[in-house]
């Protein structure tokens, strides 16, 4: 996610950091690549000038450009714009009341809605509500269907429409329905298209106003860039937009759409979907999204994921042998399971700052989940002597684990060198944080 535009924020502050005394012409160049890297990002081009222009207001002041250190200064003003740009305020849950509460989701074909439908109902159900999934999409084919093996996943009863029943007369039975069921929320499911066009505009405001929904939330592909910002401004024409729902953002993500779409309809962004799974739904953060993007990782977002899927007794072992310099293959076998627990390894790694003991993940090479079992077979193919202390580990050694594991030489010494390297990074970090992590 944002890795294009975190490394070029990376160069431009490692250019920054490396004078002495930032002038005025030093901080134009940096604006001008900043510049550069947000249109590349597929920002729109008014955000990239609003922001750039207070950036700028900020930081030509005497104070910082005759700080005792100006470069940090200049990159801490550029962060607290970007989480300005992105909301300020982190998120909060929806507030749904009523006999029953409606949650309007809308959007273009392909944005995940009918899938983020279930997830913001797995949410709310483990909240304590019970929400109704409407099936209001009739436009396109198998939506209904889809939905309802959505429902199915998530375990929340799903309306579906009957024979020859109009759109805006499924919304209406949906109220009536949830109130004879005992369900408290409908969340109803829109119908979208490739683009925008009067007929579904006209289709979303009826809908609306037969059920008077208490959010309507914008559904947006972070992945189309300003695509899903000029979308959502034409659907907040005919809408009163209560958020933005940002979906994808665990695939290859540019920036423009998370960058823009605040500034530009003036409506929160209210959820992130960050991966495929119904409990991958999560409140959006502008100042964890903004060290994203600037490459300075989401820790506090990844301890959050680790008290999840971490014991606490093996994170306090961890942490002892760490602090010992102790961290053997065995550790790095049961770490890696771990990881697998809280999500994908790729997004695991980009919640980690590319700052300090942690600059070298960007050298160990692209990330393969799949790549992890062959690595535990590999480990559990050593002798507890070999696992303790790999330099025994000799050519007729390697031979013997690459038989056993069903893997090659190479993989083995690729294993190896990536454990040295994470072995120095460890040493780097010690144990002090994963033992405050997990007595919060």
């Amino acid at each position: 996610m944002f890795e294009g535009l975190s490394q070029k924020f990376q160069d431009v502050f490692r250019r920054l950091r490396g004078e002495g005394k930032i002038t005025a012409e030093d901080l134009a160049a940096a604006l001008k690549q900043i510049r550069l890297a947000l249109l590349e990002g597929d920002v729109h081009f008014r955000v990239v000038k609003e922001f750039l222009a207070r950036v700028e207001a900020r930081a030509l002041g005497e104070k910082v450009l005759e700080g005792l250190n100006p470069a940090q200064q200049v990159i801490a003003i550029v962060r607290e714009e970007m989480v300005a740009t992105l909301g300020g305020e982190d998120a909060s849950e929806l507030k749904v009341d009523g006999a029953p509460a409606v949650i309007l989701l809308c959007g273009l074909q392909g944005s995940g809605k009918t899938t983020t439908t279930g997830k913001l109902a797995k949410r709310l159900a483990a909240r304590g509500r019970y929400p109704l999934l409407v099936a209001a999409d009739l436009q396109r084919a198998a939506a209904v269907e889809q939905l309802v093996q959505v429902g199915r996943r998530v375990d929340v009863p799903v309306l579906t429409p009957q024979p020859g029943e109009a759109v805006v007369d499924v919304a209406r039975r949906s109220l009536r329905v949830a109130r004879e069921t005992g369900r408290d929320v409908v969340i109803v499911d829109s119908a979208g298209r490739l683009h925008v066009d009067e007929a579904l505009m006209a289709e979303i405001a009826a809908v609306a106003e037969a059920v008077s929904p208490q959010e309507i939330l914008y559904v947006a592909d972070a992945m189309t860039g300003q695509d899903a910002v000029r979308s959502a401004q034409e659907f907040g024409r005919v809408l009163p937009l209560t958020g933005v729902l940002l979906t994808k953002l665990d695939g290859d993500t540019r920036g423009g759409a998370a960058l823009s779409v605040r500034e530009v309809t003036r409506v929160p962004i209210r959820y992130a979907g960050v991966g495929e799974k119904p409990e991958e739904l999560e409140l959006f953060s502008p100042a964890r999204m903004a060290s994203r993007i600037l490459g300075m990782g989401d820790v506090l977002g990844l301890i959050e994921k680790a008290q999840q899927a971490v014991d606490a007794k093996e994170a306090e072992r961890l942490a002892d042998r760490l602090s010992r310099n102790e961290f053997s293959l065995e550790d790095l076998r049961d770490q890696l399971r771990t990881m697998r627990r809280m999500g994908p390894l790729k997004g695991v790694l980009e919640s980690l700052p590319r700052v300090g003991p942690l600059k070298g993940l960007g050298e160990l090479g692209e990330v393969d989940d799949k790549r992890l079992v062959r690595t535990a077979a590999i480990i559990d193919s050593m002798t507890p002597a070999e696992r303790r202390n790999p330099t025994v580990l000799n050519a007729g050694r390697k031979r013997r684990i690459a038989r056993g594991s069903g893997t090659t030489v190479p993989e083995i010494n690729q294993l190896l060198k990536q454990y040295l390297q994470m072995k120095k990074m460890m040493k780097g970090l010690k144990g002090g944080w994963m033992r405050k992590a997990f007595r919060r």
